[in-house]
């Protein structure tokens, strides 16, 4: 049952993107409404800044568009939107870098429930630290930890070898203990 639900979901996702590559706003309509959460929040890990998260999301989908004859259903869809959506925050951030300092983010907290100091300041801590990495180290530990994709989705995101995908998730991992070390140690 549950494959059959995955297989018309996949069925029907290729149908829709058959119809937007031939002109179909409305089919576009619909890949953006299944999607466009999922890219916002990563694009969102990658910078912290609501407003820049939401501008590379549109970037994204209007880049997109303008592709999408260009998708070749040998990968994923959502490979293909991640990878643009990656670069498009990318280029964004270039163009913001003059003005961007990572002492002035403003960390938002998404808890549902109410939680202690300490579980706030660790959570903080860990989004500073996971925006201090290098983007090529942070983008990989956002797709792997955050958005749960495989070695080989994100190999095929960023069109890397499997091996450059360890070897960066592997850096950010040590990273983030050595930087989040302190933190442990008092408690």
């Amino acid at each position: 049952m549950f494959w059959d639900t995955v297989n018309n979901d996949q069925a029907n996702e290729a149908e829709t993107i058959e119809k937007a590559k031939n002109g179909d706003f409305d089919a576009f309509s619909v890949l953006v409404c299944s999607h466009r959460e999922a890219v916002m929040n990563m694009v969102y890990r990658m910078c912290a800044d609501q407003q820049l998260a939401e501008d590379a999301t549109q970037e994204a989908f209007i880049r997109c568009w303008q592709h999408l004859s260009q998708y070749r259903t040998l990968s994923s869809f959502r490979a293909w939107l991640y990878r643009i959506a990656i670069n498009a925050a990318y280029d964004l951030l270039r163009r913001e870098k003059d003005n961007f300092n990572i002492d002035d983010l403003q960390i938002s907290e998404e808890s549902k429930v109410e939680q202690t100091v300490e579980q706030r300041q660790h959570k903080t801590k860990l989004r500073q630290a996971i925006l201090q990495l290098p983007p090529a180290s942070r983008i990989v530990i956002i797709l792997r930890e955050y958005e749960q994709l495989s070695y080989q989705e994100i190999a095929d995101i960023l069109d890397i070898p499997i091996g450059t995908v360890m070897s960066r998730l592997n850096y950010a991992r040590t990273s983030l203990l050595k930087e989040l070390a302190p933190q442990q140690e008092a408690q």
